[in-house]
Order: structure tokens, then C-alpha cells, then sequence
């Protein structure tokens, strides 16, 4: 069972990277790059399979 809670803490964690990297540099009102949306997306693709494994090792 903590193997499952440790998916969802590693899917949190990474959310919260992508969220970092999709936020980076829009108080100084630059525009994001293509490698800046990439790299959000990969995180978020990566976060989205850690907790659904984690969700799915709960259960």
C-alpha cells in the first residue's frame, strides 16, 4: 500500500513541476517557447502516469 501512495506523491510532485515550467517567465510577460511546452507537457504526461499507476496500485 505505500508503494501506491508514493506513485501519487511522485504524480503530485511532478504536477507541481509542470505547473513551475508552464508559469516560467509570464509575470515578465515573455511568451513560452516551444521547448518550454514540450517540457510542460512531458512533465504533465509523467505526472498523469504516476498517479494513475498509484491510484491503480491501490486498488
Amino acid at each position: 500500500m505505500t508503494f501506491g501512495l508514493v506513485l501519487l506523491l511522485l504524480g503530485g510532485f511532478l504536477l507541481g513541476g509542470t505547473w513551475s515550467v508552464w508559469q516560467a517567465g509570464q509575470d515578465d510577460g515573455e511568451p513560452r517557447s516551444a521547448p518550454q511546452i514540450a517540457f510542460a507537457v512531458v512533465l504533465l504526461a509523467a505526472a498523469l502516469l504516476a498517479s494513475a499507476a498509484g491510484v491503480l496500485y491501490l486498488v
